[in-house]
């Protein structure tokens, strides 16, 4: 008997002694792994990081020269050589972007409520929802095809506006905003809005009162990143907006230039001598750059200013 229990104790005592060691082996493989994995991720990481830093010291680079008080007040007008800038592209750029964005926000922040707060169980919201990631996905020139075909039909022939380019920006940007404030919608407790009908307010009123505050950072944060996203677009403004060298600052008539044409012309049909187009071209590049950098810090700002009023 005191054999048996002897012999029952030895492997308990030989386990314990071995242990250690083994916690030992396991915790520096565990440590090995680790290391392997952030290498890899911050090899991946650094890879990825690569491109986009050699664009930027490109754009800078080549763009820096004309970056002066002159390119930002002057337009091309007249101008058939150096000098010059792109006053009327800057202008251009902001007031259809402006247009752009009045125009898609209320359609895509009340389809967003629609799809969430009423049509959940309805066919139609299923139906929306499908669209919706159809225009998400259709390429910008076949919005800029769109637009164009439609004022067609009341201007005739030809039209270019400013007015028209904006039409075909909010093709592209109603379906981000639509899946950015539906996703912020969403992230919404339930419990709010069920605290809220407990006390006999309705719907539009809890919606109004409780939900929109609630979430109103990160829909105003995908707003403006909507907004940094078509900033750039330049397929859709070749064939709406048009080009021109003069300041038009009314969108509903003639045309209007912006950043992206304007960049694309001084680089893609340059003239005589080449090297002052083709600065004016990395400089109005280096100019929208900036723009959309300023647009990101903003959300950025909106997001955290309104997460501490809501608490959130």
């Amino acid at each position: 008997m005191a054999l048996t229990s002897l012999t029952q104790a030895r492997p308990e005592t030989e386990t314990a002694a071995q242990s250690p060691l083994w916690l030992a082996r396991t915790s520096r493989w565990r440590r090995a792994k680790d290391r392997l994995v952030s290498v890899v991720v911050t090899g991946f990481f650094l890879l990825a990081l690569l491109p986009l830093i050699s664009v930027i010291q490109k754009v800078v680079s080549a763009g820096y020269a004309r970056l002066d008080p002159e390119f930002f007040t002057y337009s091309m007008r007249g101008i058939v050589g150096a000098g010059g800038g792109a006053y009327h592209a800057i202008f251009g750029t902001l007031l259809i972007t402006g247009l752009t964005t009045l125009l898609s926000v209320p359609i895509g922040v009340m389809t967003a409520i629609y799809l969430v707060e009423y049509g959940r169980p309805r066919s139609l919201a299923r139906a929306i929802t499908f669209l919706v990631d159809v225009m998400t996905g259709i390429p910008s020139i076949v919005a800029g095809l769109f637009a164009y075909t439609l004022f067609v039909l009341f201007l005739g022939p030809g039209a270019r506006a400013g007015i028209i380019g904006a039409v075909a920006l909010s093709v592209l940007m109603i379906p981000v905003v639509v899946r950015s404030t539906e996703e912020m919608l969403r992230l919404v407790p339930g419990e709010l809005r069920e605290s809220s009908w407990a006390l006999g307010v309705p719907t539009w009123r809890t919606i109004t009162k409780v939900v929109l505050p609630t979430s109103v950072a990160g829909i105003t944060t995908g707003i403006t990143l909507a907004v940094a996203r078509v900033v750039g677009e330049t397929a859709p403004l070749l064939v709406t907006a048009g080009a021109t060298t003069g300041t038009n600052l009314n969108p509903f008539s003639g045309r209007m230039e912006t950043l992206p044409i304007f960049s694309y012309y001084s680089y893609a049909a340059p003239g005589i001598p080449l090297e002052p187009f083709l600065q004016r071209a990395w400089t109005a590049a280096l100019t929208l750059i900036l723009i959309v950098i300023g647009l990101n810090l903003l959300a950025r700002l909106i997001s955290r200013t309104f997460a501490r009023r809501t608490g959130n």
